[in-house]
């Protein structure tokens, strides 16, 4: 066995209780299975470093993401793979400029921001967002009920949603947002039903999320017109442990975008699932945010070995010219923003905590967290033009 002479902590922050732990522990498995695997790999290569992972469970505690980064950069920990929601995120970015370290974000998120701080994993809204509009509007129209968690998350979401809705010369009917972790849906139920939307654009996070497929699918059962095949749930962030969370009963039919599915077909995911099972057992299934930490792990200790150094900016230059077989496909950072070059895909929920793909993009997509493409309003008042440059069938 080769003795590792370098060894770099790494700083693994997800809230894996509280009310959107279902998620925090597939984003803390993901990365830790991908620090197993480099350090093998690493060793096997007979490569001197090693990644040694410091998990710290923040319980969705704003308040203790910003004093447990500022702790770990005191004690010398540069690199932290963390991370859910922009709230959490936008809590301890000042902490990582301001101490130079560096974040590896791995969640989809709303877009509009750079740091050179933060490596962004997860899939911007060109590559989120855009895809399901441009997937679920010519199919079921462009009446859109927005329902989400009171964070910037869903505020951003449901403002793109919009813009998109009135580009295909349709609406949002109504906003909708509710405290994370709130389970009483009956005023948003009731309201669905009466306005009867051509399908809801759901930001809702973590339990909340459950609590409102399950409302939904029962008002489906008094009311037909409601059927996900009618009227479905369109997410960016659903993913295949919510749907055991869920049930297939209130799951099947909805539809969700993303950047991966457990039912990719590719080598890489093959055994990215073989792994993972093997690791936390056959009752488990990947999911997008287990495959974006298990993603970021690798290309850190790729980055850092080529830099041979925790520094941040050898890193990023080193990280930049990194190219990885990932089990969605390609993956590659743009050095122009720190984002992901990713493949967008869409998935109808299906039976067994599955999704069948009924779109993919034919090859991984340009970030664009500022919607550089979205077309402005037209002078006069006139309607906009509707995005169709990711709907390549």
């Amino acid at each position: 066995m080769t003795e590792a002479k370098w060894t770099v902590s790494v700083g693994i922050l997800f809230s894996t209780t509280g009310p959107y732990g279902t998620i925090g522990r597939e984003l803390r498995d993901g990365a830790l299975l991908g620090i197993e695997v480099a350090n093998r790999i690493a060793e096997q290569k007979g490569h001197e470093l090693r990644l040694a992972p410091l998990v710290i469970d923040l319980g969705g505690s704003l308040d203790a993401y910003r004093v447990s980064v500022e702790t770990l950069l005191a004690g010398g920990t540069r690199h932290i793979i963390g991370c859910y929601t922009s709230s959490s995120r936008k809590e301890i970015i000042p902490s990582i400029e301001k101490f130079d370290g560096l974040l590896w974000y791995p969640s989809h998120y709303e877009g509009f921001e750079s740091s050179p701080n933060v490596i962004y994993g997860g899939a911007a809204p060109n590559q989120h967002v855009v895809p399901l509009a441009n997937w679920v509007m010519p199919r079921y129209g462009a009446k859109v009920y927005c329902l989400g968690s009171n964070y910037i998350w869903a505020w951003e979401n449901s403002r793109i949603m919009r813009l998109l809705a009135e580009g295909q010369h349709g609406r949002v009917m109504r906003e909708r947002f509710l405290p994370v972790g709130d389970l009483d849906m009956e005023s948003a139920i009731e309201e669905i039903a009466e306005l009867a939307p051509d399908f809801i654009f759901n930001t809702l996070i973590g339990d909340s999320s459950y609590a409102f497929y399950r409302a939904y699918h029962a008002l489906g059962q008094r009311d037909e017109r409601f059927a996900a095949v009618t009227r479905p749930i369109a997410s960016c962030t659903l993913s295949e442990p919510e749907l055991k969370a869920i049930g297939d009963e209130a799951a099947v039919g909805h539809i969700a975008s993303s950047v991966y599915f457990n039912s990719v077909d590719r080598p890489e995911n093959a055994d990215f699932v073989q792994i993972f099972k093997e690791r936390f057992g056959a009752a488990r299934v990947t999911s997008a945010d287990a495959e974006a930490t298990y993603l970021l792990a690798h290309l850190l200790a790729e980055s850092l070995r080529v830099a041979g150094t925790e520094h941040l900016e050898p890193v990023k230059q080193a990280l930049y010219g990194c190219r990885l077989a990932a089990p969605q496909g390609a993956v590659r950072i743009d050095p122009d923003n720190n984002h992901a070059w990713l493949t967008p895909r869409i998935g109808i929920a299906a039976e067994d905590a599955q999704f069948r793909t009924a779109w993919e993009a034919g090859e991984p997509t340009r970030p664009d967290p500022y919607l550089t493409q979205l077309p402005r309003p037209a002078s006069g008042g006139g309607v906009r033009t509707p995005l169709i440059y990711l709907c390549a069938s």
